[in-house]
């Protein structure tokens, strides 16, 4: 008998797309394709969901992200797992291609075991499986060419490693994952161990800075994105989640993520959000 989909998906730890640095499904896209975004983000999060359990062990992540990748590639599960067949429903209707959200799959299966991150390269290799891709799906959707992929690679990327760092004390603490590259640790003579501490000590704070830095080149490299897209209302949006990471990277060089998460302001967050609609307007 197949695993329901309550039973196989796990529940958000109360995070949802208001949670995100980007506007999941927002009014700034076409109003034929925002369901499209919204099942493209459940799915993501409810996959996410399963990696980040920390009531299931590896080989039970493994086993139903296996299970999410089967149904999304059209096996008959899929009608037991309420967001594989919402996705799958969409993918048909969109003719999108899987390999995003098999690309995504493949992330989370990674989450599930290994919890270290060698070098920026390792963990730009990550970025490129569970960020890049959603980036991928907003390009095909909105029937733009693959061109600007490594454009939306970079913004995507960017936005991952800023959640990263937003995160870095829980992820550490609940999940024992670290995506801070060792040796840049090394390299100022601290360890995961100081992430444990309730402020950043001089040391952790220029490694977040050094990976700050890495941020801003990609925030450049994707910044002509915006005026790339025929679309002019995934333009807008491309702009505005441009604008939230730019103001997120100087905040979190300005606040201890170690002390509380940082994030923006809802003014700060509106502003963003303008700013991308003006963007997108005279571009």
């Amino acid at each position: 008998m197949a695993m329901r989909s309550a039973a196989l998906e796990t529940p958000s730890c109360g995070k949802t797309a208001r949670d995100e640095n980007f506007p999941v499904g927002s009014l700034l896209l076409p109003a034929r394709l925002r369901p499209h975004v919204r099942a493209f983000y459940a799915f993501a999060r409810a996959a996410d969901d399963i990696a980040d359990s920390p009531a299931l062990a590896p080989a039970d992540k493994i086993a139903r992200l296996d299970r999410l990748a089967a149904a999304i590639g059209g096996a008959d599960d899929g009608a037991a797992i309420e967001t594989a067949a919402r996705m799958r429903a969409s993918l048909e209707e969109t003719a999108v291609p899987p390999r995003h959200c098999l690309d995504l799959l493949d992330a989370f299966r990674q989450d599930a075991t290994k919890r270290r991150y060698g070098d920026w390269d390792d963990l730009m290799a990550y970025c490129m499986r569970s960020a890049a891709p959603v980036g991928r799906y907003l390009l095909d959707l909105h029937g733009e060419g693959a061109a600007l992929y490594p454009l939306s690679d970079a913004l995507c990327n960017a936005l991952q490693v800023l959640n990263h760092l937003q995160d870095c004390a829980a992820d550490h603490r609940e999940l024992d994952r670290v995506y801070i590259p060792e040796t840049w640790l090394d390299a100022e003579g601290t360890g995961v161990e100081a992430l444990a501490a309730a402020r950043c000590d001089p040391a952790l704070r220029r490694v977040l800075d050094r990976i700050l830095d890495g941020v801003d080149d990609l925030l450049a490299a994707a910044a002509p994105l915006a005026a790339a897209l025929a679309s002019r209302r995934l333009a807008m949006e491309a702009a505005a989640i441009h604008a939230v990471a730019r103001k997120l990277s100087a905040l979190l060089r300005r606040r201890d993520p170690l002390a509380a998460r940082v994030r923006l302001g809802r003014p700060a967050y509106a502003s963003c959000i303008a700013e991308g609609i003006w963007k997108g307007l005279v571009r």
